[in-house]
This record gives C-alpha cells, sequence and structure tokens, in this order.
C-alpha cells in the first residue's frame, strides 16, 4: 500500500505546478497591456500636455472659448503647420474639419458644450488601422497656442508681428 503524502505539494507533481504557473502567466498578460494602456492615458494628462486620450487613441481637450473662436484658431494652427485643410463644415454639435497631412487623415470635431465652452476631438489616421497619437496632440497643442497668442494679442500684451511666429 502507498504512503500518504505529507502536504499538497507532495502529492501534485512538480511539472503540472510548473505548468499551471506559466498558463497564469499568459493568462495575465492581457492584463497588464490593458493596465499599461491605462496608466499611459493617466500620464498624458498628469505631465502637464493637458491633452486627453480614448483608448482608440482619439485627442481631446476642452477649451474656455466658444466654438467660432476656437475654429478659427483650429484653421490659423493647421495653416501655421501646413497640413491642408479639406473640408470645414457645421455639424450636429458644432464644427467639422477635414484635413490632411502627408499619408495621415486628419478630422476635427469642436463641439460646442456651453456659449463659452467648448471641446476639441482630433483623430489623425495612418492608413485603415494605425492612429497618430503624437499628430493629434500637436495639433490641440498649437491651436492652444494660437488662443494663447489671440487673447495676449486683444489685451495689447504682444504685438501682431510677433504672434504671427509662435512658439512650439
Amino acid at each position: 500500500m502507498r504512503a500518504m503524502p505529507k502536504s499538497v505539494c507532495d502529492a501534485v507533481p512538480r511539472w503540472i505546478v510548473g505548468v499551471g504557473l506559466a498558463m497564469g502567466l499568459l493568462v495575465n498578460q492581457g492584463c497588464a497591456a490593458a493596465g499599461l494602456t491605462l496608466f499611459g492615458v493617466g500620464a498624458g494628462v498628469s505631465s502637464g500636455t493637458g491633452v486627453s486620450y480614448t483608448l482608440d487613441s482619439i485627442a481631446y481637450k476642452t477649451f474656455t472659448t466658444p466654438v467660432e473662436d476656437l475654429q478659427s484658431a483650429t484653421l490659423k494652427s493647421l495653416k501655421r503647420m501646413d497640413i491642408t485643410v479639406k473640408e470645414s463644415k457645421p455639424s450636429e454639435s458644432g464644427k467639422k474639419i477635414v484635413a490632411v497631412a502627408g499619408d495621415r487623415a486628419i478630422e476635427i470635431e469642436l463641439d460646442r458644450l456651453t456659449a463659452r465652452t467648448s471641446r476639441m476631438q482630433v483623430v489623425a489616421k495612418q492608413g485603415w488601422l494605425l492612429r497618430d497619437r503624437a499628430t493629434a496632440a500637436e495639433i490641440i497643442l498649437q491651436t492652444e497656442q494660437t488662443l494663447d497668442d489671440q487673447q495676449l494679442m486683444a489685451r495689447g500684451a504682444i504685438p501682431a508681428a510677433a504672434s504671427s511666429v509662435s512658439k512650439k
């Protein structure tokens, strides 16, 4: 008759434990990727860029300015960045701008939240699958800089010639 094992570890062969651990690591690998993605989304916001992202790489930011002023600043920024505007038209919630930068298709939606608050959403697509977060974020940051320059010009804090050569 066989002797009874002293513990559970003695009863289970070591190779079964090894396979179980390996499978556990493989299964949890997807959870780590999701966690890192969420960490990256939060890190972008907390690092001071002010640009947020959805999980499918759509960049967005809310501005304290009317949608008409945001549209004007966006069009000036796109021109300064040498991005070709293909279409600019009203949409259900504000304005929609379609542009092209090299091999990237740019879609910008400007949503009116209130009379003085607007939300900018930018998608820079490269082909069918890839999205370019860096280009989308730069469009938002350049638009923000244009708005800041316009406000300073309105107060007379900077001359008009200096605002046309904006900082990057």
